[in-house]
């Protein structure tokens, strides 16, 4: 039993010693998403992109508006037919701007997470040309609840990143 216990006291002892000199670094992503320049850049494409089918959008909802507004003031003086059409010519717009509100935001949405994707990348390959560089054994990301100033290197991560081509 004895053994047992000088063993046991041995391996945990042998454990601390090869863990002592192990470095570990932790990076904040959502703080390096935040401010990545890659990131601001990503955010102007997507504007620019999107932008006219935006606009579109828009002028489609001022259309329904002023429609429904001449519907509810003209309602009592059209005939039954007339007004039918109009409501009719409504309703179509209406499926339509709905329609096309859902593609642009599946649309919008793809090319947000593409742009993501590619950032993201380059964010896992800079955190991998850090800890090659500095000789680290572990990087921590998400998940982490604390750690000593000492150990994040996030400010080096957003460092890197400002420095790379687009």
């Amino acid at each position: 039993m004895k053994t047992k216990i000088a063993l046991f006291l041995g391996l945990l002892l042998a454990a601390n010693v090869s863990f002592a000199d192990l470095k570990v670094g932790v990076v904040n992503i959502p703080a390096v998403l935040e401010k990545a320049p890659q990131a601001e850049k990503a955010k102007k494409r997507l504007e620019q992109e999107f932008k006219p089918r935006d606009n579109q959008l828009v002028s489609q909802q001022k259309d329904i508006q002023s429609m429904q507004e001449k519907l509810k003031k003209d309602a009592s003086v059209m005939g039954e037919s007339q007004r039918n059409k109009l409501e009719g010519e409504l309703q179509n717009k209406i499926r339509d701007a709905k329609r096309s509100q859902q593609e642009f935001s599946e649309d919008f949405n793809a090319r947000r997470n593409d742009e993501l994707g590619k950032l993201q990348k380059r964010i896992v390959e800079s955190i991998r040309a850090i800890a090659k560089d500095q000789e680290f054994d572990l990087i921590l990301t998400d998940g982490v609840i604390y750690s000593s100033p000492q150990m994040d290197i996030t400010s080096q991560l957003q460092q890197k990143l400002s420095t790379m081509p687009e």
